[in-house]
């Protein structure tokens, strides 16, 4: 099977992954992979620092976080967009075992050769969303419909 993406620098930020082939609306694209981890284990260290502005980390479930910072794979370079092509979809494992989740990216449109692929990334903070944090949680998609942070509305 011919690869459909890859990963290179992007104008939206830093790496981006990008269609070298026709992707369909509903197709799964890739797997997001990395090691995984805790959120206490998580909290513990510097990977999941509020002030970056940059994470690896994706919540898997309530238990698991998925740290593309060891074994990450191409899907860590997908950028947020706030009018994205792509959405992440969790993939609840039969049984009890919640580290047989998965994630995949998939597209939600027909996405072209060359297209940048993008997601919301969600981001949701436990503290109050400063001006302070949007700065620095800021998005640069470009869209139209950029809200202009990557942090989600508390609801």
């Amino acid at each position: 099977m011919p690869k459909k993406i890859q990963a290179r620098k992007s104008t939206i930020h830093g790496n981006g992954v990008f269609a070298l082939a026709p992707i369909k609306k509903g197709e799964r694209v890739i797997q997001y992979k990395g090691l995984l981890r805790s959120h206490a284990d998580v909290d513990a260290d510097d990977t999941g620092d509020v002030e970056s502005g940059h994470t690896f980390l994706f919540t898997l479930n309530d238990d698991y976080v998925i740290d593309a910072n060891y074994k990450g794979n191409d899907a860590r370079w997908l950028n947020h967009s706030c009018d994205p092509n792509c959405e992440a979809v969790i993939e609840e494992a039969e049984g009890d075992n919640r580290r047989e989740d998965k994630v995949f990216i998939e597209s939600i449109k027909d996405i072209k050769p060359g297209d940048e692929l993008t997601y919301n990334y969600g981001i949701t903070l436990a503290e109050r969303h400063t001006a302070r944090l949007k700065k620095i949680w800021e998005c640069r998609c470009g869209s139209k419909k950029c809200t202009g942070t990557m942090l989600q509305p508390k609801r």
